[in-house]
């Protein structure tokens, strides 16, 4: 595996574990380009405080947890208002889903363990996993990931469950300027691989070269000599869907597999995922 990305140019969107990433792409050859395409904002308002209040004065049947920066954020918050230790305590006994390994091991390190945990990553394999329970008449408190999750929320109602919603942070663009260079990196060819950690990204980038009317001339860079890569299924949807045909995806969403993924496709050890492989995902 050494050296397969030798002189290769990496732009890295994700804001964060930039480094550590970076730190890869050095080890395997590359040169990597910090390009941060998403920013994240936490939430400070009264309504992430009164659901806190809620969740340990009140304590919900279900905690279906979606992001592990999500959890934190919950946590930080509990400890600003001196009630982390009764949080923590009403986790303990009450049953815990799990979507994502990053979500699973903040949990972890909590001591916390997920009665339910997804089986590739994405919302419908949480579902999947939380099929086999009866939700019906429980209270379920759902910690959000950035942005709002209606298929779930739906679900959830459908099986009878009493669905809270929970958003302890949410995803903004970066500066203009950001977007600006790594565009402009794309599409002069400045690049030969651009990496995407999380769905926003997709967006941002996608949205913004669209108001610079060349969105088209991004997606053929991103079909021609620029590869997308994609952390996992999910994020790599989000390029299938905005007309990107050639995806590369590790099987197992993880960071650093997905660096490594992209060094064996330049190995030809590996052919990109298939547009209709990545339908059975969803975030």
């Amino acid at each position: 595996m050494s050296r397969r990305l030798e002189g290769k140019r990496i732009a890295l969107t994700g804001p964060r574990r930039a480094e550590e990433l970076g730190k890869l792409v050095e080890n395997l050859g590359g040169v990597p380009l910090y390009r941060p395409a998403q920013g994240t904002v936490l939430l400070k308002d009264i309504d992430l405080r009164n659901a806190i209040l809620s969740w340990v004065n009140d304590p919900p049947d279900w905690s279906i947890f979606t992001t592990g920066v999500g959890l934190d954020a919950m946590f930080d918050m509990a400890e600003d208002m001196d009630v982390a230790q009764q949080l923590w305590d009403n986790l303990k006994v009450t049953s815990i889903a799990a979507r994502g390994y990053k979500t699973a091991n903040t949990l972890k390190k909590r001591q916390l363990t997920p009665l339910v945990r997804d089986d590739d990553g994405s919302t419908e394999g949480l579902i999947r996993e939380l099929g086999v329970h009866d939700l019906r008449d429980k209270s379920i408190m759902l910690q959000l990931h950035g942005d709002p999750a209606p298929r779930l929320v739906s679900w959830l109602e459908e099986q009878g469950g009493r669905c809270t919603p929970i958003l302890p942070y949410r995803h903004i663009a970066p500066p203009e300027g950001a977007l600006e260079q790594l565009l402009c990196d794309i599409m002069e060819g400045k690049v030969d691989a651009v990496t995407f950690t999380s769905g926003p990204q997709v967006k941002f980038l996608l949205e913004y070269a669209d108001k610079q009317g060349c969105l088209q001339g991004l997606i053929e860079m991103l079909h021609g000599p620029v590869i997308a890569v994609a952390v996992g299924k999910v994020t790599a949807r989000g390029l299938y869907e905005a007309g990107v045909p050639r995806v590369v995806a590790p099987k197992e969403e993880r960071m650093g597999s997905m660096m490594i993924e992209l060094a064996r496709y330049y190995a030809g050890e590996v052919a990109p995922l298939s547009m209709e492989g990545s339908h059975e995902s969803d975030n």
